[in-house]
């Protein structure tokens, strides 16, 4: 009896509660909760931007590499090249302990987010939360199809079931940029709010399609997808680097040797139309807001793209440098290496320019002598008339370096091939001619003018990168093999720089999610809603480089654990073509 009595009690407790809680006398007011407690030691913007970004890390991870999967389990299935098919697999293996590793700092990320910020978190659940039930949704359905495409890939191996799992892989691709796309809208209506919104309109009050569309939005879903699949080809490489240095037999070595040069193809492929699409986010932000851009580009941001220019510069001469070392295990690649110091030559000057700043930093006796901030011949390479010409005869020159490699150890046979060159040759030296041009005729003209200029260079190098490779393919159509390519003979050191891929691939993700995200300086929601707490400034450039360093080592850290997860499972049965030939 007593039992069933507290029963009652508690029972009517609870419907008092519910009822209080969904009653409409307790919704006619909005009262947003005030902050919480800092975190200890390290503050709370600390906290929230190192979980945060190690997520990103892996959220990229675990969307950059179902798209990878899908691409080479295509060239598998209509190549008839077991080799991919094998390749996509083993990956998709690293997939389901990356998967809950991002699933457990997401949801770190968001206890964190409620407890320090809990202001932030009512004003966006109230505007985004059909979104947010939708995103939560999409989670069960990605989990689904990912243990599907993987648990089935044997079997389903064959026939028009082959092609339904190679449906799923696209499935998965669908449900994880889904993902993206509404996390980018709330993260892009912070930095871009519509601009009927104000300090003093209720989030009720908000249209929901307008805060989420927002100016900003489209240009971060398509850089994101692209960085996305630059990652995910920087991580199988530095996976197969790994494995190789690892590796015991031949075989081994030759399987990931070929996995790595698969890994980075990808990525820098992918990686030299990723500048075009940041142009876009950039001049969407100049035309939203125009402070916001000069903060960005032009204020104490300014020495950031300074390191961001450094950092891909390494990029470029890494990727260039694996390519380069390459041709030594491929016949007739030597016939090539004669012009790579040229190529050398072109990749240095343009990094040299790329990283020059327009205003230097320099005391009283110094800025005397160059008569002002700005040094007289070196406050030309600052303009980015100038840093536009380098990057994008950076980007031929690579283009060049994968040419060189695909064309290594074939014969052409078609009767115009010797013509076909030759007009790939001239396209290259005409889009180099009219890059240079606009480059120079930059200087010459009001800042407006210049930087449309800029447009009409991006858009010269993607047509010639399309008019060379559509070339290329016909070209080498049917060409005959000068000999097979002896996977495994790859000097040690080439590891290394897929290595040095992924790392600054890291960094740079990093340091760019800080510009995109300091540029709201003291906004959670740019002019709309103040942050109110002692971390409000914008950190300086210093202690930021020191956050993304810790991000990109605790990311680093426990991707090696994801690599040594996968390496206790059993080795993939490798498939016997290619084997290692002997060196001559």
């Amino acid at each position: 009896m007593r039992t069933t009595r507290w029963m009652w009690v508690a029972g009517i407790l609870g419907g008092l509660g519910l009822l209080a809680l969904f009653s409409p006398l307790g919704a006619q007011t909005y009262s947003p909760p005030t902050y919480g407690e800092d975190f200890p030691l390290i503050g709370s913007r600390a906290a929230i931007w190192i979980v945060a970004q190690t997520h990103l890390m892996f959220a990229a991870f675990v969307l950059g590499v179902p798209m990878f999967a899908v691409v080479t389990e295509a060239i598998g299935i209509w190549g008839k090249d077991e080799r991919y098919d094998r390749l996509s697999k083993e990956f998709t293996r690293l997939l389901l302990v990356a998967y809950s590793a991002t699933a457990l700092l997401g949801g770190l990320f968001l206890f964190l987010l409620v407890t320090l910020y809990p202001a932030l978190f009512s004003y966006l659940s109230e505007i985004f939360k059909v979104s947010m039930w939708i995103y939560a949704a999409l989670f069960f359905f990605e989990s689904a199809t990912l243990y599907m495409y993987y648990y089935g890939w044997d079997r389903w191996k064959t026939g028009r079931a082959k092609l339904g799992h190679w449906g799923l892989g696209i499935l998965l691709n669908v449900w994880g940029t889904a993902v993206l796309f509404i996390a980018n809208a709330w993260l892009t209506f912070m930095m871009s709010p519509p601009s009927d919104v104000t300090p003093d309109t209720a989030p009720a009050m908000v249209q929901f399609w307008s805060a989420f569309a927002n100016a900003t939005w489209m240009p971060i879903n398509i850089h994101r997808l692209i960085a996305n699949a630059v990652f995910g080809g920087s991580i199988v490489a530095a996976y197969a680097a790994y494995r190789f240095l690892k590796a015991k037999s031949d075989e081994e070595r030759a399987h990931y040797d070929w996995m790595g040069y698969v890994g980075n193809l990808i990525a820098i492929g992918v990686f030299l139309v990723l500048p075009f699409a940041g142009y876009w986010l950039g001049r969407e932000i100049y035309e939203y807001n125009q402070q916001m851009g000069i903060t960005m580009m032009g204020g104490f941001m300014s020495w950031l793209w300074i390191v961001q220019a450094f950092l891909i510069g390494v990029l470029f001469l890494a990727a260039n440098y694996y390519l380069w070392i390459g041709l030594g295990r491929i016949p007739g690649g030597e016939r090539f290496s004669r012009y790579t110091k040229w190529m050398l030559a072109v990749l240095v000057i343009g990094f040299i320019v790329w990283a020059t700043p327009h205003s230097m930093i320099a005391d009283r006796d110094e800025l005397a002598a160059m008569g002002g901030t700005h040094h007289p011949f070196l406050g030309v390479l600052g303009l980015m008339s100038a840093k536009n010409t380098a990057v994008n005869l950076m980007i031929l020159t690579t283009f060049l370096s994968f040419l060189m490699y695909r064309r290594a150890n074939k014969i052409p046979t078609v009767s115009w091939a010797k013509t076909g060159t030759i007009t790939q040759g001239g396209l290259l030296a005409v889009c180099s001619a009219v890059v240079l041009f606009y480059g120079v005729y930059g200087y010459f003209v009001p800042t407006i003018t210049r930087i449309g200029f800029s447009v009409y260079q991006v858009l010269w190098v993607l047509f010639t990168i399309l008019a060379v490779i559509g070339l290329d393919l016909f070209i080498m159509r049917r060409a005959e093999s000068r000999g097979p390519i002896r996977w495994g003979q790859m000097p040690e050191r080439s590891q290394y720089a897929l290595f040095i891929l992924v790392v600054t691939f890291t960094w740079l993700m990093g340091l760019m999610g800080f510009a995109r995200s300091g540029i709201r300086q003291h906004w959670h929601v740019w002019e709309v809603m103040r942050d109110t707490t002692e971390h409000a400034a914008t950190p300086a450039l210093g202690y930021a480089a020191q956050v993304i360093s810790v991000c990109v080592i605790v990311f680093l850290l426990m991707i090696a654990f994801v690599f040594w997860i996968g390496g206790m499972i059993a080795k993939p049965q490798l498939v016997p073509d290619p084997e290692p030939v002997p060196a001559d």
